[in-house]
């Protein structure tokens, strides 16, 4: 599975030791590693 520009990514919980962290992408709930979450370039929307 791979994140393309513009895909819409939302935070849903982090770990107890923040690590890893949840994601939603198109529906799907998907953990990553910060280190690896940190390589996605994010706009917040408000």
């Amino acid at each position: 599975m791979g994140l393309l520009k513009g895909t819409d990514v939302y935070v849903e919980k982090y770990a107890p030791l923040k690590d890893p962290l949840e994601l939603i992408v198109k529906g799907y709930h998907v953990s990553l590693r910060v280190e690896e979450a940190a390589q996605i370039k994010v706009v917040a929307l408000t």
